[in-house]
């Protein structure tokens, strides 16, 4: 009796151990599920650092700590520095530049440079053996001459709103205004650099509010050319060569470049948390090992800043394509925090190419009540120049807005030639009431009809569809031959509501190389979201 009573106790140990062992996976799960919400460290994070999320979340489970990470745009994360930032302990953002713009100078400290990423333009390669560009040193300036014959049209990311629309900005203005040790405030008022940038952003085909959908777009429109990180234009040619389709040639101006540090620093929120500052002293330490850095450089992104370095993947930094690893990268000087804000103010009311958007605002019976008042709410504050202003999503006077309302069929249509003259069309949009069915697909062709009329070099064109239920009239395929016989370049980009159909609205996206948004967690985040996108 005994020795069984010992096989027993073996046995059952065994048994436990294996349990042990099953429920660790690897020491991160078991140690993970295992701590509590004070053992969690918060990083908030540009949304160009996502790839190495599962990284740094397995390192600081085997670590004894949860690791949550929380992504936005560059921009974006400013705000919620300013706004409030006691919700997280350390920050992860493509540029330095914009810890310059916080409120609080001394908010991110201990902040040290993981990896580099420039900004350029990459153009397909046989554009860029048509341009002459292959094989020789090519300036901002030889750009923008590409740019002005008409020879040379791109696609990019929101100057407004996102890391690369900025940088890619600021380095053309630096560098078309001669590269100064210092660019001031003065710089900004020559006409001549004014009108050198206009013609500069004529040549801006679509615009995307984040990175990873210019990416997407990309790869699913018919372009020449686009501005991204040079770590993601790597990646949309890895696609590109395994879909048998042409890559991108990449451009590094000689007399510039963007170049992103990536900077990861700690939060201080005026707690002496040493617990924490050790938590992410070891965080920063693991990014900047070897083990990280060579996983990195396999994704696009360098570890070395500005200089050279002759033994890298050639399958990733590709001499095809333009991608010369031992040439010397210019580095653009960033200007201050209030030249720079500034820029940003000169780019959206003089700059910016004018865009002409067409609304369809559903006014169908089941708008009735909250829905429509929603709806006001949020055209009120995006047409409003003074609300809109605040979140950098005004239009200017360049801009045209055309609004139609459509319940069984389009209804109404109000517009404004000038973009920062929108009282009559607020007062006309207030006094809307609900009433009728719902059809999505005839106000989107009256919008698209109304854009053809334009000329795509003065205007980007976007038609923006917000509906709360089912088309329960009209046709997609009606609409799906229109698009397609005129051979049109213009996205629809929608906006959910109420109990909206999202099969429809995904359609119509893939039909115009187009965007879903949620607006049913709040129409007014969803316009200003969407607007960003034109």
């Amino acid at each position: 009796m005994k020795k069984n009573n010992i096989g027993f106790f073996w046995i059952t140990l065994v048994v436990l151990f294996v349990i042990f062992l099953l429920s660790v996976n690897d020491g991160g799960d078991y140690i993970k599920d295992s701590l509590t919400s004070k053992d969690t460290f918060k990083i908030l994070a540009s949304t160009s650092t996502s790839e190495m999320d599962d990284e740094l979340i397995k390192y600081g489970s085997n670590s004894g700590f949860n690791v949550e990470i929380e992504h936005h745009g560059d921009l974006e994360i400013v705000d919620i520095l300013n706004d409030n930032s006691n919700d997280y302990d350390a920050v992860w953002i493509s540029n330095s530049i914009w810890l310059y713009m916080l409120n609080n100078s001394y908010l991110v400290t201990d902040s040290k440079s993981v990896v580099i990423d420039p900004v350029v333009m990459g153009i397909t390669k046989s554009k860029a053996e048509e341009l002459g560009f292959v094989g020789r040193d090519v300036s901002n300036k030889d750009l923008l001459e590409s740019i002005r014959s008409g020879k040379l049209k791109y696609v990019m990311a929101s100057v407004t709103k996102t890391n690369t629309g900025a940088t890619t900005y600021l380095n053309f203005l630096n560098s078309l205004a001669g590269s100064p040790e210092v660019l001031t405030e003065d710089m900004l008022k020559d006409e001549k650099l004014a009108n050198d940038l206009k013609d500069f952003f004529k040549g801006v085909e679509r615009v995307s509010g984040d990175e990873d959908y210019l990416k997407e777009m990309y790869l699913k429109g018919d372009y020449n050319a686009m501005i991204n990180y040079e770590s993601s234009l790597i990646k949309i040619n890895q696609e590109l060569v395994k879909k048998k389709k042409e890559p991108l040639y990449l451009i590094y101006p000689n007399d510039g470049v963007a170049i992103n540090d990536m900077p990861f620093g700690y939060i201080n929120n005026d707690v002496n948390d040493e617990v924490n500052k050790e938590r992410f002293v070891k965080l920063q330490g693991y990014l900047r090992s070897d083990e990280v850095i060579k996983k990195m450089e396999k994704l696009g992104y360098r570890s070395w800043y500005g200089g050279v370095k002759e033994n890298t993947d050639k399958k990733v930094f590709n001499l095809d394509w333009g991608i010369d690893t031992s040439k010397y990268l210019k580095d653009m000087k960033y200007p201050s925090k209030n030249v720079m804000t500034e820029a940003i103010n000169l780019y959206i009311e003089k700059l910016r190419k004018p865009t002409h958007v067409v609304f369809c605002l559903d006014t169908s019976g089941s708008m009735y009540g909250d829905g429509m008042r929603e709806l006001k709410e949020a055209m009120n504050y995006i047409l409003d120049f003074d609300l809109a202003s605040k979140d950098k999503l005004q239009f200017s006077d360049k801009d045209k807005i055309t609004v139609i309302t459509f319940n069984s069929d389009t209804d109404k249509i109000f517009e404004t030639r000038y973009g920062n003259d929108t009282n009559k069309v607020i007062e006309d949009i207030n006094v809307l009431a609900p009433n009728g069915g719902t059809n999505i697909y005839s106000p989107s062709i009256e919008g698209l009809k109304i854009l053809a009329k334009d000329n795509d070099d003065e205007y980007t064109k976007t038609v923006i569809l917000m509906t709360d239920g089912y088309s329960n009239s009209g046709s997609y395929y009606d609409l799906r031959n229109y698009y397609e016989k005129n051979k049109l370049n213009i996205p629809i980009y929608s906006i959910t509501f109420g109990s909206s159909d999202e099969y429809e609205l995904s359609r119509i996206a893939e039909l115009t190389n187009g965007k879903v948004f949620d607006g049913k967690s709040g129409l007014k985040q969803a316009f200003g979201e969407v607007r960003s996108y034109n």
